[in-house]
């Protein structure tokens, strides 16, 4: 059993392709595409392998596109539970317009869950065992379930396993609202955190203020903000930081923050501290943004971004 559990209840098929031009009207004839096991958890899986790590991956799997993903799982070598799932696995698409650069991302819905389909979820978790170090739970959430299925989640991980928890919606509203008891840590974008806190945040020192409120408030030990390519902040009980972000060319943003979360877990589960561990998440989500398609990052990318990460602390909320 590896020390770590990433958790996809909301998996999809990437399917990654391209053509010359995007426009209504005429039918656009796409390059041969590229399909990959995509969701929050499978990508974080994913990534951490391409960093040298390992991880299971536990995987609601539903129908012939469910079939089709585990297939991709095992040619990509990574060790999957999988869970049934109601109806057809979902897929997403993403497009590029090859003139403009520019890309289009469609995801399509998963299918209604209902209790017993959470259920089944939970009992799969009760049963890992050796109990993994981190958990991530990471990804949307399918309809039908719980809003609050985080908290279900950490009571149902064996004792010791810390859970990360990357979600959105009303998933994430969920949390904030009601915390997860024992939650280690919690990531969101920026714009998610300005819906929020119902207000804009003018700067990274906003950020982090907002992130150090939800520390307070008992929603998370620690709590991350991404403020796109600027880079992320970081609020925990000792205080607050800022990690920028090395300037690249992105050539496709698809799985820069399931990249973060990926290089996170596998520093902390190394014993990595939280500064060193957080500029290996951001030198990692820069390298995601380096690669086409669902390719994810680079090791060898992670590796030349790293000495450009800057972490600075920042002053105290007043």
């Amino acid at each position: 059993m590896t020390p770590i559990l990433t958790i996809t209840l909301n998996p999809a098929l990437d399917v990654a392709t391209s053509t010359p031009e995007v426009r209504p009207g005429p039918k656009l004839r796409c390059t041969a595409p590229q399909m990959d096991p995509g969701g929050g958890g499978i990508n974080v899986a994913r990534a951490i392998q391409q960093l040298g790590g390992a991880a299971q991956a536990l995987v609601a799997l539903g129908g012939a596109t469910g079939a089709q993903l585990a297939e991709a799982l095992r040619r990509h070598a990574i060790p999957c539970v999988a869970v049934a799932a109601p109806g057809e696995t979902r897929q997403s698409l993403s497009v590029t317009d090859s003139s403009s650069g520019a890309q289009y991302r469609f995801v399509l819905p998963g299918a209604e869950w209902n209790a017993p389909h959470a259920q089944q979820i939970l009992d799969a978790l009760a049963k890992i065992s050796p109990p993994p170090l981190w958990a991530v739970l990471s990804g949307s959430q399918p309809p039908g379930l719980a809003d609050r299925f985080a908290a279900a989640v950490q009571a149902a991980l064996p004792s010791g396993t810390r859970l990360i928890l990357d979600t959105s919606g009303a998933a994430l509203r969920a949390v904030v609202a009601d915390p997860v008891p024992g939650l280690a840590v919690l990531r969101m974008d920026d714009a998610e955190a300005e819906d929020l806190a119902g207000q804009r945040f003018a700067d990274r020192q906003a950020s982090a203020a907002y992130a150090a409120t939800l520390v307070a408030r008992g929603v998370a030990q620690t709590v991350i903000i991404a403020r796109g390519a600027e880079g992320s902040v970081l609020a925990d009980g000792a205080g607050m930081v800022f990690a920028a972000a090395p300037p690249v060319q992105v050539v496709s943003a698809v799985g820069a923050g399931d990249t973060f979360v990926a290089a996170l877990v596998l520093a902390l589960t190394g014993g990595a501290e939280r500064d060193c561990a957080l500029a290996q998440a951001v030198a990692a989500a820069a390298a995601a943004c380096l690669t086409p398609a669902t390719e994810l990052c680079r090791g060898e990318d992670v590796a030349r971004l790293l000495p450009l990460v800057r972490i600075t602390p920042l002053p105290g909320p007043r």
